[in-house]
């Protein structure tokens, strides 16, 4: 081992304020150009870059050991800070005006030749980055990512904890209670045949905490959930828990708009505008076809079902007599589309789920339609004015049940608006999406389930309806979206033991079941369980938004794959039969 100065400074620290002075500094090699006689060093930290001058002719020791260096060697060095010759400074370096002329340097560790190059624009495949992940963080990009993570960190610990919020740390070994996505399971080998489960969220430690009176709880908490992956999800992820006691839906949105004014703030210097817009569930489907809706952009959706319901072509009139709609939206300047393009177009909503796709072109001559033989041209006329299209513009029309019809035009909205370029990068919208149906029916196992969870409260008017017409029951349940990405979602809980245990026997689970799952909470609540609700945010996915990424695994320092494996650790990893036998859990014979 060898000893070595300490730094004084970082290499993103030092400026022409710094010229004179001798200083030490470490760090990595992160690129050495030998030009005969001179060797130029940039020498990186976490910080930034520092250009280092060695001389043959001034230290000949110094120089020899400096042209063995390679990339990623660790060094030490010391030397005077000095101002860069005039018409030799770089711009895109910080510390662009000075360098540092060594008189020592001393190599901490050598450095086997990188996989890849630590380019922010280097062409690595993930699995590759993933395998070798202690050196895909250190890119410029990586870093300042995990820094702004950081930094987002700190500004919800300070917001809370500046209004009078508790961080409290709930249980990572808890009961398992299956009611959304797959629990991970944890066996105990005390207790052989019993299981505790990794929390998918701290629902129900949280609303046990504004019971024991902690009325302003927060805390930012690792969660698990085993289902399938993609882009912004992992198995195990990190939210922002949230959960206040004698309060409303509006109490939630204002500390909720807070919060994300000073993340807005602190991390990209940017005001947003308070309070945010609201869309009842219904308004976002039937103008956005989502229920996390963007609206960056135009070509919103729009109801046709009256305009039609009396019309000759059957497909629209009996859609609408048998319940169903009629709905669609405009494409701007794709009047003159193709028959190809159009027959993709159909096929693309047909593999949405569509049973057909009806287009109306607008243009010189008319309005051509695919269904000119079954429409008359005043009908075509109503449909044209009733979206609001323009000369040049393509009408795009479905048809169909509510939700799955609505569904499909939001997709086509998204994929029209990615073709031509119309959604803006530079733009943030946020909005509150209220109002969600409190239950919706499982066909396949013929119940009701929670569209939310199990604990949310529905609204005052609609608590009738539990009886007579659940599935048209409204959750006081709200999330919150940004750029059409879900960043948050919660609700006002139900506080009453009798009306918790009204939902259970709603979603088919019976009053033993219920005792065996969720009897703790029950017993709490029969001890003065005050008003109180809540609100989770994605926090991973906040901080990929916020950095500008487009999938969560450029924001997590160790994530795992699209399909849940971590290359640099080979994990999940067979375990020794010893440790099986101490659980008391056996292999199945292949």
């Amino acid at each position: 081992m060898k000893t070595f100065n300490k730094r004084t400074h970082t290499c993103g620290e030092l400026r022409t304020s710094h010229v004179g002075q001798t200083v030490v500094l470490t760090g990595w090699v992160d690129r050495r150009r030998d030009l005969g006689g001179v060797i130029f060093i940039d020498l990186r930290d976490r910080y930034g870059k520092t250009q280092i001058v060695i001389s043959g002719k001034e230290d000949s020791r110094a120089y020899e050991e400096a042209k063995t260096l390679r990339s990623e060697y660790v060094v030490s060095v010391t030397g005077e800070v000095e101002r860069r010759p005039e018409g030799t400074e770089n711009p895109e370096m910080a510390t662009g005006a000075i360098d540092v002329r060594i008189r020592e340097l001393s190599v901490l560790n050598k450095a086997d030749t990188p996989p890849f190059t630590l380019e922010d624009d280097a062409d690595v495949s993930e699995d590759l980055r993933l395998r070798f992940r202690y050196l895909d963080l250190r890119r410029p990009r990586m870093q300042k990512n995990i820094l702004l993570r950081h930094r987002a960190y700190q500004i919800v610990r300070a917001y809370y904890d500046r209004l009078g919020f508790v961080e409290v740390e709930t249980p990572v070994l808890m009961k398992s209670t299956p009611e959304g996505a797959r629990d991970y399971l944890v066996p105990s080998r005390i207790h052989k045949g019993k299981f505790y489960a990794l929390p998918q969220s701290p629902q129900t430690y949280k609303q046990i905490l504004m019971v024991a009176g902690f009325d302003r709880y927060f805390q930012i908490v690792k969660c698990f959930r085993d289902e399938d992956l993609r882009a912004d999800r992992q198995p195990e992820f990190t939210q922002i828990d949230v959960e206040m006691s004698f309060v409303d839906e509006q109490d939630v949105y204002e500390m909720t708009e807070g919060l994300m004014a000073e993340l807005f703030r602190g991390i990209l210097d940017l005001e947003i505008e308070r309070p945010l817009r609201r869309l009842t569930y219904k308004e976002a489907m039937e103008k956005y076809g989502s229920d996390k809706p963007d609206d960056r952009f135009g070509m919103t959706l729009t109801m046709l079902s009256d305009v039609v319901a009396k019309s000759g072509f059957r497909v629209f009139s009996e859609t609408v007599a048998g319940g169903s709609i009629v709905s669609g939206f405009a494409v701007p300047g794709l009047a003159n589309s193709t028959r190809n393009q159009l027959d993709g177009l159909t096929a693309l909503a047909k593999s949405m789920g569509a049973g057909g796709l009806i287009y109306m072109k607008v243009t010189e001559g008319g309005i051509e339609s695919s269904v000119d033989k079954f429409v008359s041209p005043g009908e075509k006329q109503a449909i044209v004015e009733r979206i609001g299209a323009q000369r040049g513009d393509l009408c795009l029309i479905v048809t169909g049940p509510w939700q799955k019809t609505l569904s499909v035009l939001g997709a086509l909205r998204l994929e029209m608006a990615d073709r031509l370029n119309l959604i803006p990068h530079d733009v943030w919208n946020l909005l509150w999406v209220t109002d969600f149906p409190l239950l919706e029916y499982d066909s396949e196992e013929k119940r009701f389930v929670a569209v939310h969870h199990p604990f949310t409260s529905p609204k005052f008017e609609d608590v009738g309806m539990l009886d007579s017409d659940p599935g048209k029951t409204r959750a006081r349940a709200y999330d919150l979206v940004l750029n059409g990405n879900e960043i948050a979602g919660g609700s006002i809980r139900i506080h009453d033991s009798k009306l918790q245990s009204k939902m259970f026997t709603l979603l088919g689970i019976g009053e033993e079941d219920a005792r065996r799952k969720f009897g703790f909470m029950l017993d709490a609540f029969r001890y003065g369980a005050p008003p109180h609700g809540g609100i989770a945010f994605g926090f991973d996915r906040i901080v990929m938004l916020l950095a500008g990424e487009e999938s969560i695994r450029e924001v997590i320092a160790f994530p795992k794959t699209s399909s849940g494996l971590s290359p640099m650790d080979d994990s999940p990893s067979e375990v020794d039969q010893k440790q099986l036998d101490e659980l008391g859990i056996g292999r199945l014979k292949k």
